[in-house]
């Protein structure tokens, strides 16, 4: 008879063999085997540990004593720094009963389509169901990518001798990607001061030297951008959220995309224009996208059908040289394949059934209503210590208490005390240390009658704090 060692006892245990299946019976001290026929058991290809003569278990005392200590995890140094987004950890506290929460950055869901998503996937699951649940390009879905190039084309910011498009997980990917395939660590990413926090993150895992821009009225500060610029070593690209920033909600004029686009041809760098709030517009006249300007071929536009459709599709896209969507698509094949092929065959459906500009019209009806419920509620209660600006478009007000407030304080008391949700400034900026004393409202994702309860809270403690 021959013998297996084994670690634990149990009744009876299978063990396969190259050429034979092995019957394996187990007592306390020693396991015997005996081989099972072929008209006992089908043979096997498996693999067996094969001892040749029986082996007495092993004595645990023999074996070295184990200390319980937590393993201390080495991160790769991309990473390592990265902290949690102060949204995020704001947002837990939205959780808690009764907080009302002006913190969010998500679209209005009664603005949801829902009865229209639904219609357009029953009816593709029903038709096409292995488009919907089958592997597809990484470039996107063609007849979604033939909309957006022909739907980015009339806003001229398409050219179809020079650009090409991929569709990306959200405008978050496309930011990101684009970041992995034009830097090297120690390049210089200059970006609005302050910036979407997202971005911001995706850009620090990279190493790049991220510098501030500040921000004037009508958008970055040009003469600051410019001797930005001198001052590095490698100017690489520029992030700009030109339409309904956020978190200020402001718009870059004409004379300053104008003036960014000159500076990136006189220095040499890329733009990435990112516009996930552009369809939003509900005051004002539109203004040309940078990208319409774009005769050399260096900015990146990406755009979003989270703000426009629905979030939970994450569904993106990116209009952009040639060169660059090329190396963009690579790097997306190893980050994700594609991006979800029902939610694209989803958006390529609304967009060619759907009526855009109805449609766009009807959405920024609701944003301007819950934006003007915010800002007369603010005009209603706020102390008038306390600066914002109305925005035209987007999801965010902007509000900015004295220079002698200490702000980070002001929002945690809001969220402990009062029950209302703030983002405070510091989190939208490159060195999250720096002083500011603004803070951001989003009128989007509450409810009416949580603007109107949660802004006259928070302005009878503004009040409270900073007198009438």
């Amino acid at each position: 008879m021959e013998g297996f060692y084994r670690n634990s006892l149990s009744s009876v245990s299978e063990f396969f063999a190259p050429d034979r299946k092995i019957y394996v019976a187990e007592n306390e001290n020693m396991c015997y085997n005996r081989e099972v026929m072929p008209s006992e058991a089908a043979l096997s290809n498996r693999s067996l540990l094969w001892l040749q003569n029986p082996v007495q278990q092993a004595d645990t005392a023999t074996l070295p004593e184990r200390k319980n200590v937590p393993m201390q995890y080495k991160f790769a140094e991309n990473v390592d720094a990265l902290q949690p987004s102060a949204i995020r950890e704001i947002l837990k506290f939205t959780s808690m009963p009764g907080v009302i929460s002006f913190a969010a950055g998500n679209p209005a869901p009664e603005a949801f389509p829902v009865d229209t998503i639904r219609k357009i996937s029953a009816e593709l699951f029903e038709k096409d169901p292995i488009l919907a649940l089958q592997y597809n390009i990484t470039e996107g879905y063609p007849k979604l990518r033939d909309l957006l190039k022909q739907r980015m084309a009339a806003q001229q910011c398409f050219d179809a001798d020079a650009d090409d498009l991929i569709t990306t997980s959200g405008a978050q990917q496309a930011n990101e990607l684009s970041c992995k395939v034009l830097l090297n660590r120690g390049d210089t990413l200059f970006c609005e001061a302050p910036s979407f926090i997202g971005s911001l993150n995706a850009f620090r895992s990279y190493g790049v030297d991220l510098v501030g821009i500040p921000m004037e009225q009508d958008g970055m500060d040009l003469a600051a951008m410019e001797e930005a610029v001198k001052a590095s070593k490698s100017p690489k690209l520029v992030y700009v959220i030109p339409n309904f920033q956020n978190p200020t909600g402001r718009v870059m004029s004409l004379e300053k995309r104008k003036g960014l686009y000159e500076l990136a041809c006189k220095y040499d760098f890329i733009i990435l224009e990112d516009n996930p709030y552009g369809d939003l517009r509900f005051a004002g006249s539109d203004v040309p996208s940078i990208k319409s300007m774009d005769t050399e071929h260096r900015v990146i536009y990406s755009g979003t059908f989270s703000k426009i459709l629905a979030p939970g599709l994450r569904v993106g896209y990116v209009s952009a040289p040639k060169e660059i969507i090329a190396k963009i698509t690579v790097c997306k094949q190893v980050a994700d394949v594609h991006t979800n092929i029902w939610a694209q065959a989803v958006c390529a459906e609304f967009l060619e059934r759907t009526d855009m500009d109805t449609y766009l019209e009807k959405l920024r009806a609701v944003y301007r209503r819950k934006c003007n419920l915010m800002a007369d509620g603010i005009r209603r209660h706020f102390s008038g210590k306390v600066k914002w600006e109305m925005p035209q478009g987007g999801l965010f007000l902007w509000c900015t208490l004295p220079d002698d407030c200490d702000m980070p304080a002001f929002c945690t008391k809001a969220v402990q005390e009062y029950s209302i949700a703030v983002v405070p400034g510091n989190a939208f900026l490159v060195d999250e240390t720096a002083p500011t004393t603004s803070f951001r409202l989003n009128f989007s994702t509450p409810s009416d009658e949580q603007i109107v309860k949660g802004i006259e809270i928070l302005g009878g403690m503004t009040k409270k704090i900073l007198g009438a």
